[in-house]
């Protein structure tokens, strides 16, 4: 990102801390609707926590530091915080978030003895028992529909209406939908382009579906998921679905979309013969994003982590659309 982009959108951030205008609707009572019911927030929340990805960069852009926050250890690097994170913690000042254990499940020990006032899980995969121990903390919010799943808009909205911030968060979705419109703008060949996202997975090709927060995002970004990817696609609300290696031919797309942690990885996952054989590859039109900090910006992406990551995200999509169109 440019400095001056950045600068600005680090200085719109700091000012969404401004104080609603005086006409304002009263936020409080808040109730919000999730996978497991409806939480009632009764005041507002001063000590907060998130578990999942992507909350707490919702909370910090509306101008909120959580108490605690999840280690990240995929982008996060040795100290766990995410780099688009670690700017917007700087640009706010005051105390760092404690890192909450990130093993897997929620660490209610380390959760309650921070004493959280709200506990936010809206991009998350909490299951109803974990739901139901964080909710003997402090009012919790899971995700709505299916678990990893939530849209960034999705979570921006939600988090802002749990801590009274909705008329700010509604104007963060709104710059952020236009900075995506004014990058992807400068990149026409990505308009109509079909896609398919696939990576290797436990044997086999693991093909995000529509339900998958990456699918979404490149949609917002005028490419389109590919008719053979709908077809072969469960109706099971899952965000990705297994493919035999003898099928890869099955996925059908103008490009591919594909991630890895480094070029080594990416190397041998292009180098596998089944994918050699791919017209997508023999047509150099594989966008392969690689590692963590680039892939964690993207997927799942957020109002912080959009403007990190995405002119990256969207040259890598651009150079593959092009060599598509090539005959």
């Amino acid at each position: 990102m440019p400095f001056r982009r950045r600068s600005f959108f680090w200085l719109a951030l700091v000012g969404l801390m401004l104080p609603l205008p005086a006409l304002a609707q009263p936020a409080f009572p808040a109730t919000l609707s999730h996978a497991y019911g409806q939480t009632v927030i009764e005041k507002a929340p001063l000590r907060i926590v998130t578990w999942g990805w992507g909350n707490e960069d919702a909370l910090i852009a509306l101008g909120v530091v959580p108490i605690g926050m999840p280690f990240q250890s995929y982008g996060g690097g040795e100290d766990g915080v995410q780099p688009w994170v670690d700017e917007a913690l700087k640009a706010l000042g005051g105390d760092r978030p404690l890192l909450l254990d990130m093993a897997g499940e929620p660490p209610i020990e380390q959760i309650a003895a921070l004493q959280p006032d709200l506990i936010l899980a809206v991009y998350s995969g909490i299951t109803a028992e974990q739901y139901a121990l964080l909710s003997s903390i402090a009012p919790t919010v899971a995700y709505s529909g299916d678990a990893w799943t939530t849209p960034w808009q999705d979570i921006t909205r939600t988090i802002g209406q749990a801590i009274g911030k909705s008329a700010e968060a509604e104007q963060l979705v709104a710059d952020t939908t236009a900075f995506i419109a004014e990058t992807a703008a400068a990149h026409p060949g990505l308009a109509g382009t079909s896609f398919a996202g696939v990576n290797d997975y436990d044997g086999a090709l693991a093909v995000y579906a529509a339900a998958d927060s990456r699918v979404k995002f490149l949609t917002d970004l005028g490419l389109v998921l590919a008719p053979s990817v709908v077809a072969l696609s469960p109706q099971d609300g899952s965000f990705y679905f297994p493919v035999s290696y003898e099928l890869a031919d099955s996925i059908q797309s103008d490009i591919i979309v594909t991630y890895a942690e480094d070029q080594a990885i990416a190397d041998a996952f292009l180098g596998k013969p089944f994918i050699q054989n791919l017209p997508q590859y023999r047509a150099d039109a594989i966008a392969a994003l690689v590692g963590t900090e680039q892939i964690a910006a993207v997927s799942p992406p957020s109002v912080l982590s959009l403007h990190w990551g995405l002119p990256t995200y969207v040259d890598v999509l651009a150079r593959a659309a092009g060599n598509a169109a090539t005959p």
